[in-house]
């Protein structure tokens, strides 16, 4: 049985959801090669609710380092799942999904459980956390989509996001978006080219991550592939056995 919170949750989110111009959402994602985003999206109450859910794992961050590529911190799926239930209750929600699915135009499905990436934080709270550009590669048999949500941000850091760069014909553009508290974030992953640029000291920013998929299978050499990539550059060895660190 959900908690009198959940159901809370759940309702201001099913209440949000059916305020939205599926129209103009649509008009928007497809103009921008499969990207759309909103500077204030979110509520503060459910913000808030995040937040605490992020102050539980807050201790259990992995801190990782790719030189040349990425710094910063990661808190899986695995722990979420025990510990996250505000945001479980968005990444689980059949209203944005099916909001979503509409805007793709393709139905989308949550990833396997197995997935540690497939909800997750991302923390940027130490001088020179960042992301180099990269798309978000789909690693399934069928399309990857991320959301992104801001929670907090109280830093110079920018979401860099370069549009069109697979649409021949198209010029490219570059946008640099703040992912302030109820900043909402939606694109096809193989399509949007983007980075996140260097924290300065005593700033933070954190983001929530959700990921959805057209088709959920995926061969062994790419699950190897994306296995060892989480491992290494987000959530530590225990996300190749499918159990948080701690």
């Amino acid at each position: 049985m959900s908690s009198p919170a959940i159901v809370t949750i759940d309702q201001q989110l099913s209440d949000l959801v059916g305020t939205l111009n599926e129209e103009e959402w649509k008009r928007g994602y497809w103009e921008q090669g499969e990207f759309y985003a909103r500077e204030h999206l979110m509520p503060p109450s459910i913000i808030d609710a995040f937040m605490e859910d992020v102050e539980i794992v807050r201790p259990k961050i992995n801190r990782n380092f790719i030189p040349g590529h990425k710094k910063g911190g990661s808190v899986s799926f695995y722990l979420l799942q025990r510990h996250a239930p505000s945001i479980l209750a968005l990444y689980h929600h059949e209203g944005w999904i099916n909001f979503l699915s509409q805007l793709a135009g393709v139905p989308l499905l949550l990833c396997p459980e197995s997935d540690p990436h497939s909800c997750a934080l991302y923390f940027y709270t130490e001088a020179g956390d960042h992301i180099g550009w990269h798309y978000d590669t789909s690693y399934y048999k069928g399309d990857r989509f991320t959301v992104l949500v801001g929670l907090r941000d109280q830093s110079t850091s920018k979401l860099m996001c370069r549009l069109h760069t697979k649409e021949p014909g198209k010029s490219e553009e570059e946008r640099a978006l703040t992912t302030k508290p109820g900043a909402y974030v939606f694109f096809n992953g193989d399509k949007l080219y983007h980075a996140v640029t260097p924290c300065g000291p005593q700033e933070e920013r954190i983001v929530l991550t959700l990921q959805y998929v057209t088709n959920p299978a995926m061969g062994l050499a790419h699950r190897w592939f994306s296995n060892m990539k989480d491992a290494v550059g987000y959530f530590g060895w225990s996300a190749l056995f499918g159990k948080p660190s701690r």
